[in-house]
C-alpha cells in the first residue's frame, strides 16, 4: 500500500522567460498564457499563501504589468498573501512582476533590479549605401517612419522616443514605490537608474525583503509537512497545434516561413538574458 501523504499545500506559479516575445513556436509569458494559471493557483488551497517563482529578464512593459494586476486583483480578491522568490533574474520587466509580492526574496546570487526602459535597434545607411541599394519608402503621416534604420537618424525621432521611454519608466518607478514604500533605502537616482544588483545589495536598497528559498520559507509559514504544488502555465492549444502542423509530413519543427521569425526571436531573447550575464 502506498503511503498517504496529507499536509497543507501551497500554489506555486512559475514565470520563466521573457516577457511578451513570442513567435510561431515559443510564447512568451503573457497575461493570455497565464491568467488561468493564476486563477488556479488562488482557488487551488485553503492556506493564505501562494508562492511565485521569477527567473525573467524582462520584457514587455504592458504585459509585465497586465500580469502584476492580475496577481494583485486575485490576491485581494482571496484575501491572500504573495510570496514572490527571485530564481536567477527578476530584472526589468522580471523585476515588475516581482513586486506583485507582497514579500520578495532571492537567492544570495540572484540578479534584482534593472528599473528603467529601454529601446534598440542597428542603423544601416552606410551599409546600403556602400551596396548600391536604393531604399523606396511611401508613407501617408510626417512620423510614420521614424526611426527607419536604413535611413540616418533625425534628433526629432530620438527626442520623440526618449519621451515615451521616460514616460514607460515614470510608470514603473510609480509601481514600485506604491508597492515598496518606505522599505526602500536608497535615493532614487540609486534604485531607479536602470542598474541591477546581486540580492544581497537588492535586499539593502529595500528591493527585497530577504534571502531564502521558496521551501525554507514556506515551511516557515505552514510546517515541515507544507507540500508545494506547482500549477502549470497554459502554453495555449493554438500553438500546439501550430507545432504538431509544422512537423505533419516534414519531420521538421519550425520550416518555411516561420523558422525565420524563430530565429530572431531566440536572437533577440538571448540578447535581453545576455545583459545579467546569462
Amino acid at each position: 500500500m502506498w503511503p498517504f501523504t496529507s499536509g497543507p499545500v501551497v500554489p506555486v506559479l512559475r514565470f520563466t522567460g521573457p516577457i511578451g516575445m513570442a513567435t510561431p513556436l515559443r510564447q512568451g509569458l503573457s497575461l493570455a498564457a497565464v491568467a488561468g494559471a493564476i486563477d488556479r493557483a488562488f482557488k487551488l488551497s485553503r492556506l493564505p499563501s501562494v508562492a511565485v517563482v521569477i527567473n525573467s529578464p524582462g520584457g514587455s512593459p504592458v504585459q509585465s504589468s497586465l500580469i502584476f494586476k492580475r496577481l494583485r486583483q486575485m490576491a485581494e480578491k482571496h484575501d491572500k498573501k504573495i510570496y514572490v522568490f527571485c530564481d536567477d533574474v527578476a530584472a526589468s520587466g522580471g523585476y515588475y512582476l516581482a513586486i506583485a509580492g507582497d514579500e520578495i526574496y532571492g537567492d544570495a546570487c540572484s540578479i534584482v533590479g534593472s528599473i528603467g526602459a529601454i529601446s534598440g535597434g542597428f542603423g544601416f545607411v552606410e551599409a546600403i549605401d556602400k551596396l548600391g541599394i536604393e531604399r523606396r519608402v511611401y508613407t501617408a503621416g510626417t512620423a510614420k517612419s521614424q526611426l527607419d534604420p536604413f535611413r540616418k537618424e533625425k534628433p526629432e525621432d530620438v527626442e520623440r522616443l526618449t519621451q515615451i521611454l521616460g514616460e514607460i519608466h515614470d510608470a514603473f518607478i510609480g509601481v514600485v514605490k506604491e508597492r515598496r514604500g518606505a522599505r526602500i533605502q536608497a535615493p532614487d537616482s540609486e534604485v531607479f537608474s536602470g542598474a541591477f544588483w546581486s540580492a544581497p545589495r537588492a535586499m539593502e536598497l529595500g528591493l527585497i525583503d530577504g534571502i531564502t528559498d521558496l521551501r525554507t520559507k514556506m515551511q516557515e509559514l505552514h510546517g515541515d509537512k507544507v507540500r508545494l504544488r506547482v500549477v502549470p502555465l497554459s502554453r495555449g492549444g493554438l500553438l500546439n497545434m501550430l507545432r504538431r502542423s509544422n512537423m505533419e509530413g516534414t519531420g521538421l519543427i519550425g520550416s518555411g516561413p516561420g523558422l525565420a521569425d524563430e530565429f530572431f526571436s531566440a536572437a533577440e531573447a538571448r540578447a535581453l538574458w545576455s545583459r545579467y550575464g546569462l
